[in-house]
């Protein structure tokens, strides 16, 4: 279906929040990142980029900012080491590894619900790209921590074992214009037993670049997480 997202009622603007920079220390590297947290939130909502993208995008950024000022808590964090990006950006080996992106999504979950100042607040996923996979791919092995999951312009066909097994509620958006990538989702969707919605932005390609379209995608986006970790 086509998505024409309008402003929900629940939508209320809060006073500015404060980024802070943080550093997630797993089993084996520590990934950087920037959170935001929002009086009030009840909800912390993972930015999983994928293809080349970083902490530091002022799309990822401009994404964020508007679901903080919804009162959605976000953490924006570099799956990749400052030296894996700088292999990967010559190479690209790194950003197709899914199973070492996912491992990482999965720490950064365990690290999370290990903050005392974090734990009471719901877990979304917003994945990205190839990130998208890497959202699946551990939100089914975090079921009880992962509420919802959105995948944008993503690769779902990438963690297609895990698709049967994520129980996540999961909003699937895509351009209209990014027809290959359709549909892979379309497939995707089919392949999925949990709630699975499927829009599409009118006019948008893969990186919602047209004017307008990633705006219309952020709203999509942050209706479903407002959904999803309120209740």
């Amino acid at each position: 279906m086509n998505i024409k997202p309008m402003l929900s009622p629940r939508v209320q603007i809060t006073a500015q929040s404060t980024m802070q920079t943080i550093e997630i220390q797993t089993d084996t590297v520590a990934l950087e990142g920037f959170l935001t947290v929002p009086k009030s939130a009840t909800g912390l909502v993972l930015f999983i980029h994928g293809s080349g993208s970083s902490r530091f995008s002022e799309r990822n950024q401009y994404v964020a900012e508007l679901f903080n000022r919804a009162g959605l808590a976000t953490l924006l964090f570099d799956l990749l080491t400052p030296e894996e990006n700088a292999i990967d950006i010559t190479t690209q080996e790194y950003r197709f590894d899914i199973d070492l992106l996912a491992k990482r999504t999965i720490e950064t979950v365990d690290w999370i619900t290990d903050q005392q100042s974090l734990e009471n607040l719901s877990i979304g996923l917003f994945g990205a790209s190839t990130g998208a996979a890497a959202a699946l791919m551990a939100a089914k092995a975090r079921a009880n921590e992962i509420e919802c999951i959105v995948s944008r312009g993503g690769r779902p066909d990438l963690a297609v074992s895990a698709l049967p097994e994520v129980i996540a509620p999961t909003l699937l958006i895509i351009g209209r214009r990014d027809t290959d990538v359709l549909h892979l989702n379309q497939l995707a969707k089919h392949a999925m037993k949990c709630e699975c919605k499927l829009v599409t932005i009118e006019g948008a390609t893969h990186l919602f670049e047209e004017l307008g379209t990633l705006k219309l995608a952020a709203v999509a986006a942050r209706e479903w997480f407002l959904k999803y970790l309120e209740e």
